[in-house]
């Protein structure tokens, strides 16, 4: 063998840095908050016909995916930063309150533990000042 072995994510994490800047110039390489501010937040109408009612009229609405999403990512911790941001504005133009919001990461907080509630809670704060910007 020759030389230090060679890190196997290096290459898959260059192209992806280079594939984000190909979708706009303007993305810093490994900043996930440049890709996640490319994201728009659908509205309730298309939130609902994609995530909702549309394929099981018998199934759950889209905002109660959505706050099940935001409970299993708030468990995941920093490791869905990004994930739980969008979660939380795309829940709420689902049509979730704040309040309902904040249940779910407090709930979640029973599994995660108060790192991954706190976390999610400042997250969810953030996304809501990021839309009180736009």
């Amino acid at each position: 063998m020759t030389g230090a072995a060679k890190n196997p994510f290096e290459d898959l994490m260059k192209l992806g840095n280079e594939w984000a800047r190909a979708m706009s110039p303007t993305i810093e390489p490994g900043n996930p908050s440049a890709v996640e501010n490319m994201w728009p937040t659908m509205p309730k109408e298309a939130m609902e016909a994609f995530f909702g009612r549309t394929l099981n009229p018998e199934g759950l609405n889209a905002k109660t995916k959505l706050l099940l999403t935001l409970m299993g990512l708030t468990v995941m911790g920093a490791h869905a930063e990004a994930q739980i941001r969008m979660t939380v504005r795309h829940a709420r133009a689902a049509g979730a309150t704040d309040q309902e919001i904040n249940e779910t990461i407090a709930m979640s907080g029973m599994f995660g533990g108060a790192p991954a509630l706190a976390k999610a809670m400042q997250l969810a704060s953030e996304a809501r000042e990021s839309e009180k910007e736009k």
